[in-house]
């Protein structure tokens, strides 16, 4: 292996051994070669560095924690020990098509900014359907809060970023870290908070080329509701947003993790949060209705047929949705 390789791969992971061998052996397929893959074991695990050990390819380190603390210290812990110039993130329960380093470089040389982030497509996976995400991709001079968090239907956005699209600067990761507790919005708390700087831009590579898992009977991180952490996060944060961001982070996102408490308490406190410090839109005002009118299973029925339909109207390409 290269002492200096030009990309380093953090994969942060814990009691996931199959998972994660699956992750490491998509960064070790890459077209592009001259890559290491830093595995962060978050904790004691020794079944996770028995099957890592099993691997035999010397572009692999692990690294082991001492003790647990959860997936953005594990990424920013990766980080410190990376090698290479550029630092792809992958999560453990996701796969990289085999393009995707040598692709997202090739765009990264077209960067008018010295420190840019270089995101991609992602191929949405559940037992029902294979769905493209982001729908769209940024407008020009779209502000990139509005873009990640604006709705313009009632039951999904266009705009997303994932960790496992994403590859940045290792010197933009050592400057910006991800928020160590943050448990859900990690993604966009960073990307947002790295974009302030005037040497960054986030640019999208528009194919598809990592694979996002939604197994249905596993728990996720992004199935949690923290709806009052969240809150908090969003009041400390409020810079990162344009006014009609905020309301619609508001009465979307956050709405639909603390719709399932039922209480006009927090219907109230949530209008009046996006409305006190936010410039809520027509589209904001029925999606906060019909989030807390609507009984979650039965959103969630409505959601997946519209978004059927559109992966119906819109498949992946061939060698995506044959991976």
């Amino acid at each position: 292996m290269s002492p200096s390789p030009e990309v380093s791969v953090v994969i942060p992971t814990r009691n996931r051994p199959e998972l994660a061998a699956r992750a490491v052996a998509s960064a070790l397929a890459q077209t592009f070669g001259d890559l290491e893959v830093v595995v962060v074991v978050d904790g004691p695990d020794g079944v996770t560095l028995d099957a890592l050990s099993g691997i035999g390819d010397d572009r692999v380190r692990v690294i082991e924690l001492s003790e647990q603390g959860k997936a953005p210290n594990a990424r920013n812990q990766g980080a410190r020990n990376a090698r290479g110039r550029w630092t792809a993130l992958l999560d453990d329960d996701d796969e990289w098509l085999p393009a995707k380093i040598e692709t997202q470089l090739a765009m990264a040389a077209q960067a008018t900014k010295a420190s840019p982030i270089i995101a991609t497509r992602m191929i949405s996976r559940t037992p029902r359907a294979d769905t493209v995400m982001p729908r769209r991709l940024p407008e020009p001079d779209e502000p990139l809060s509005e873009y990640l968090t604006m709705r313009r239907g009632l039951f999904y956005g266009d705009g997303f970023i994932q960790t496992s699209t994403i590859m940045a600067p290792t010197s933009l990761l050592l400057r910006v870290p991800f928020t160590v507790g943050l448990r859900r919005q990690q993604e966009l708390d960073w990307t947002l908070r790295a974009v302030r700087h005037d040497d960054v831009e986030l640019l999208y590579v528009p194919e598809p080329l990592v694979l996002w898992h939604q197994d249905e009977n596993r728990e996720r991180i992004s199935l949690q509701n923290p709806w009052e952490e969240q809150l908090d996060w969003l009041r400390h944060n409020r810079e990162l947003f344009t006014p009609r961001a905020y309301a619609a982070f508001t009465m979307s996102v956050l709405s639909s993790m603390a719709a399932p408490t039922r209480s006009g308490k927090v219907f109230r406190e949530l209008l009046d949060e996006a409305r006190g410090h936010g410039h809520p839109g027509a589209i904001d005002y029925v999606t906060f209705l019909q989030i807390w009118a609507l009984p979650p299973a039965l959103r969630a029925r409505l959601r997946d047929k519209i978004v059927g339909r559109s992966a119906s109207a819109s498949s992946p390409s061939s060698s995506a949705a044959d991976v």
